[in-house]
C-alpha cells in the first residue's frame, strides 16, 4: 500500500478543546529548527517564562511549560508535592477533579473527597468541613475552571481556606488560562497547570506549570524520591534554570515551544484584562442567540465561564445527530457532554483565537439549521439578529 502526505480538512473547533490556532501561531511552528541547547533557543525560553509569568500573574521563578499536555502538568504538580501515607483533600465536580483523585492515590497517598454536584462551583463551606474533619492534611486540589460542565470555582476563597488549614493548594486552570480572570500570586497559589490548546490558542502538547516559594520548599524537602523521572522538577529546572549554562534533561519540542512563545505574544500585545474582556463578550453575544432557540446552560450565571458553554440538549432533540450534521454540513465541531452530561448536553467553546464574532454567529445559524432539520420550532435567522443586537450592528 502506498501512503500519501496527511492533509485534514480545514475545521471552525468550537468544542472543549482544541480551539482554532492562530495563524501566526501555526506560522511560528513551520520556523526553522535548532537545537534544544542552542544559545539563541535559550534565550527564547527565558522570554518564554516572562511571558508565562505575565498569563499567569505571577513572579514565580519556577514557571515554565513542561512538554506534554496539562495531563502531564497535572501529573507534575501531584508527584512533585505529594508524598506516599499525605492525606490529599481533592474538590470533584467534574471529570477532572476524578483524575485529580487518581493522582493521588497514584502517588501513595490518600485522598479526601469533596464531592459537588456537575455544573456547580466547589462549596468553600464543604472544603471547610472536610479539613477540619481531616486536620492531617497536607494538601488541597481542585479545578478553576472545569471543562466537562463550564463552571468556575472561586480559586482565592478556597485557596484561604487551605492556606489557613496549613495546606498547599494545587489548582488546574487548563481551560481557565487566558480566558477568565486568573491572578496567581494575589490569590495565593500555590501550585497550578494549564494547557496550551485551549485560550491561549496554540497547539495541543505543552502544559504550563507555575510553583511558589512554598511549593519549592516542599520539593526540596521531599522524603521520598519523585516516583516520575521525566516530572522530576528537581531535574527539569536543571534545564529550565536561568542562565546560559543548561543540563541536558531532555530534548524539548523546539516548534512546539516556539508556538508557544508566539500565542503568548499574541496575548500580551492584546493584554490579559482585553483577553478576558472578549472572552465574556462572545459568551453575551452566543447566549443572547441562544436564548431565542429556547437553549440554556446548566450553570448559574454568576458561575459560568465564558469560553466553554454547557448548552442543555432539548427534550426529543438527538444531540449526536446535531454534532454530526454541523461537522458534515459545516465542518463545525461542538463538544459532547461526558459522564453524567453525557447526551445531555453540548459544549460550545469560546477560547482564545476561535472567541471571535464570526464563529459565534456561525455557530448559532449552524445550529438553527440542525435544530430545525430535527423539527425544532425555530424561527431560522432570529438567533443570529439577537447576537448580532448584542453587538450593536
Amino acid at each position: 500500500m502506498t501512503f500519501k502526505s496527511f492533509h485534514p480538512p480545514v475545521r471552525t473547533l468550537m468544542g472543549p478543546g482544541p480551539s482554532d490556532v492562530n495563524p501566526r501561531v501555526l506560522a511560528a511552528m513551520s520556523r526553522p529548527t535548532i537545537g534544544h541547547l542552542d544559545p539563541v533557543f535559550v534565550d527564547m525560553m527565558d522570554e518564554m517564562k516572562g511571558l508565562l509569568q505575565y498569563a499567569f500573574q505571577t513572579r514565580n521563578a519556577l514557571t515554565l511549560p513542561v512538554s506534554a499536555p496539562g495531563s502531564a502538568g497535572m501529573e507534575t504538580c501531584f508527584v512533585n508535592l505529594v508524598q506516599p501515607g499525605d492525606t490529599v483533600v481533592v474538590c470533584a465536580n467534574g471529570v477532572f477533579g476524578g483524575r485529580m483523585k487518581e493522582n493521588v492515590e497514584r502517588c501513595g497517598a490518600t485522598p479526601v473527597m469533596v464531592e459537588d454536584e456537575w455544573g456547580k462551583p466547589v462549596d468553600p463551606q464543604k472544603l471547610e468541613d472536610a479539613l477540619k474533619a481531616h486536620p492531617q492534611a497536607s494538601t488541597v486540589a481542585f479545578v478553576h475552571a472545569e471543562t466537562s460542565t463550564g463552571a468556575c470555582s472561586d480559586v482565592k476563597t478556597l485557596t484561604d481556606i487551605a492556606h489557613r488549614h496549613g495546606c498547599l493548594v494545587i489548582v488546574d486552570s487548563v481551560t481557565g488560562l487566558g480566558g477568565v480572570e486568573l491572578r496567581v500570586d494575589d490569590w495565593g497559589v500555590d501550585a497550578i497547570y494549564s494547557g496550551s490548546q485551549k485560550c491561549l490558542s496554540c497547539t495541543p502538547g505543552l502544559s504550563p506549570v507555575s510553583f511558589n516559594e512554598a511549593a519549592v520548599e516542599r520539593i526540596k524537602s521531599r522524603k521520598h524520591k519523585v516516583q516520575s523521572w521525566f516530572l522530576d522538577l528537581s531535574l527539569v529546572m536543571g534545564y529550565w534554570g536561568g542562565g546560559t549554562k543548561r543540563a541536558y534533561h531532555h530534548t524539548a519540542p523546539i516548534n512546539a515551544l516556539y508556538a508557544l512563545h508566539e500565542s503568548l505574544v499574541v496575548l500580551q500585545e492584546e493584554g490579559l484584562e482585553n483577553a478576558w474582556a472578549r472572552h465574556r463578550a462572545q459568551h453575551e453575544a452566543l447566549k443572547a442567540g441562544l436564548d431565542t432557540m429556547g437553549l440554556s446552560m446548566i450553570v448559574a450565571p454568576e458561575h459560568r465561564l465564558p469560553q466553554l458553554n454547557a448548552v442543555k440538549v432539548p427534550a426529543g432533540v438527538d444531540e449526536a445527530a446535531v454534532r454530526k450534521l454541523l461537522l458534515d454540513e459545516f465542518n463545525l465541531e461542538i463538544g459532547a457532554g461526558l459522564g453524567p452530561l453525557a447526551g445531555k448536553v453540548w459544549r460550545i467553546g469560546l477560547m482564545g483565537y476561535g472567541a471571535n464574532r464570526k464563529n459565534v454567529l456561525f455557530c448559532l445559524g449552524a445550529l438553527e439549521t440542525a435544530l430545525v432539520a430535527q423539527g425544532a420550532d425555530i424561527v431560522p435567522g432570529r438567533a443570529v439578529a439577537a447576537a448580532r443586537a448584542v453587538y450593536g450592528a
